[in-house]
């Protein structure tokens, strides 16, 4: 129910197999029941009410079954298995009426998960920590998911109340606190949202109508509707899902997570609907906003505008210069990893997003991706990073780059990174080389449900050489205790240093036109595949990396005229730099 000010109010449901739905309004003993009348659009009932003033709890019932929360419920406040609570969009005092908005090209974007970003894991303590990604530089705040699932702590991927905000977070006046706390400090904030799947626990969907559909299968079963019967009905409660985090919350834009997974056969597809629908509503709101799609498809055509035959996303999160430098720097080739792994491939990532762009894949077994097209298929479109929450907590252990690999290469990655005609992007305390690992965690109430997602995780990784007693437990309350970040780290060293790399890095970026060029039709890369070296030219800029455990003279086209950033004294000849070991260095050329 979206209350939208004023003595009347409507509540609206679509359950297109329904003979009858009835709304309850109140608390036990003292329940009100009234019945919902079918309107005139197919599936849909409603009732028009001014019983449900804010705060008020109400369920909906389905032919006489016992009542669950409205599926447009925006507040929980007891969690997914009881009824929700009216909510009252119109009483939340925003103070961000100058909030012009972000776009994501020229942004370096910020990855955080609410639950672990501070010991408390709530919005509210997030926003004392605000400062720090202020002066670290960041543009854009991402939010791993806050819609409802069921438990205290999670990732976020089990939603299940894809409307509501998790309650322990701090339910939506806290995902509005937050926003409003981030724009009154210049940060726009994105928002992953999973519209692939559902939760395993609390999803009450299949008791309005077909929400998911066996015409297709996906790794957690029965596929989201998009195409069979009763779609249309799908479609409408997720675009007007992701319609209302962008106008109800103030949110600058969304994350899509596995949009490869979001089976859709129609003309038409889903993504391309989003897109056009959230381009009208940042025309009617006066303020960007973006969609970032996860997609492992390699395809740019996700990123083009509809008039070149695209989809129309903002842009695309883009693994394989993730997979390239961690392959390259810490020489795993276990798992996708096998594909990657050359200082030749490092240098590919870095001029295109895609090194599997029609090439032959071993991991998969076949060629994968498709090319992009330099001219047109600008960096921006394309989102990067050393670590993020699927590559670090996907580890049996946790580990992140900086527990994996020496000092130098750590600040290396960093470097290629925040130096790349893409869009940036970090995941929470990797700018200072925090300790904690981040490992899967979940809090599921009910125990046979938790010991099932406990052994399968272990089963998971035994299959890949890990012996089971080294898998945490994900249901162990200690397992989320540990990935909480460690505030304190960023006093001492060597996370002190670490920290000043980035934001000069950062910096620079910002400062330098050539490192915001997003032009890949004039990024220019040459290697050294014996000497592990390589050399990207950014216009007059050129960035140095040795990943050798030996000094190395580095050539340059151009002479250097001076040092701009390193990460370790550098020399300079004629003919170049001297790298130290396991260093990188930005410079000026001439001419």
């Amino acid at each position: 129910m979206r209350p939208i000010g004023g003595i009347s109010r409507r509540v609206a449901v679509w359950a297109p197999r329904a003979r009858r739905v009835d709304v309850l309004i109140g608390s036990a003993p003292e329940t009100t029941v009234r019945p919902m009348v079918p309107t005139d659009r197919p599936g849909w009932w409603e009732l028009p009410t001014d019983a449900l003033t804010h705060g008020t709890p109400y369920g909906l019932s389905v032919d006489g079954a016992d009542p669950v929360a409205d599926p447009r419920a925006v507040w929980l406040p007891d969690g997914v298995h009881a009824l929700g609570h009216a909510y009252d969009h119109d009483r939340f005092e925003w103070t961000d009426a100058a909030w012009e908005g972000r776009p994501l090209a020229g942004s370096t974007v910020y990855e955080l998960h609410v639950g672990t970003f501070t010991p408390e894991g709530t919005f509210d303590a997030a926003i004392d920590r605000l400062e720090h990604l202020v002066d670290l530089g960041a543009d854009l705040v991402e939010l791993m998911p806050v819609a409802a699932f069921d438990g205290r702590y999670g990732w976020g991927y089990d939603g299940v109340a894809l409307w509501a905000v998790h309650e322990p977070y701090g339910g939506p006046d806290g995902l509005k606190r937050f926003v409003d706390a981030c724009h009154a400090r210049g940060l726009g904030v994105l928002l992953d949202v999973v519209h692939n799947h559902l939760g395993p626990s609390g999803n009450h969907l299949d008791r309005f109508g077909p929400y998911l559909t066996t015409s297709h299968q996906t790794p957690w079963g029965a596929a989201v509707n998009l195409d069979a019967p009763g779609s249309d009905g799908v479609r409408e409660y997720l675009l007007g899902n992701a319609f209302s985090w962008l106008r109800d919350f103030h949110l600058d834009g969304l994350r899509l997570d596995a949009v490869h997974m979001l089976v859709d056969d129609r003309a038409l597809p889903f993504l391309e609907e989003l897109a056009v629908g959230v381009d009208r509503l940042a025309a009617e709101l006066g303020r960007p906003l973006s969609v970032v799609a996860e997609s492992d498809r390699n395809d740019p055509r996700a990123v083009r505008p509809g008039a070149d035959g695209g989809l129309g996303l903002t842009a695309s999160w883009a693994d394989d210069l993730h997979h390239a430098i961690h392959a390259a720097l810490t020489g795993e080739r276990q798992g996708y990893y096998v594909d990657y792994g050359p200082v030749g491939t490092l240098a590919k990532a870095l001029a295109t997003p895609f090194v599997l762009d029609g090439t032959y894949s071993v991991f998969r077994g076949r060629s994968h991706g498709r090319p992009i097209d330099p001219a047109r298929d600008p960096g921006h479109r394309f989102v990067v990073a050393a670590q993020t929450h699927d590559q670090v907590g996907n580890r049996a252990g946790g580990e992140r780059l900086s527990h994996l690999v020496s000092p130098g290469l750590a600040r290396v990655a960093a470097a290629l990174v925040l130096t790349s005609p893409y869009t940036p992007m970090l995941f929470m305390g990797e700018e200072w080389g925090a300790t904690a690992p981040w490992l899967f965690f979940t809090s599921f109430p009910d125990p046979d449900l938790g010991r099932v997602v406990t052994e399968g995780r272990r089963r998971e990784f035994a299959a890949h050489g890990w012996p089971e007693h080294d898998v945490p437990d994900p249901q162990d309350p200690h397992t989320r205790d540990r990935s909480v970040l460690d505030w304190t780290e960023l006093d001492r060293e060597p996370h002190r240093s670490l920290l000043a790399w980035h934001r000069d890095l950062i910096a620079l970026r910002r400062t330098e036109q050539e490192l915001n060029d997003a032009r890949l039709d004039r990024v220019g890369v040459c290697h050294d595949e014996a000497a592990r070296w390589l050399v990207v030219a950014r216009g007059g800029l050129r960035v140095a990396a040795n990943l050798s455990d030996g000094g190395q003279a580095v050539p340059l086209d151009a002479p250097a005229e001076h040092v701009l950033l390193a990460s370790a004294p550098v020399v300079v000849s004629p003919d170049g730099l001297v790298l130290p070991p396991e260093s990188v260095a930005v410079v000026r050329v001439s001419g």
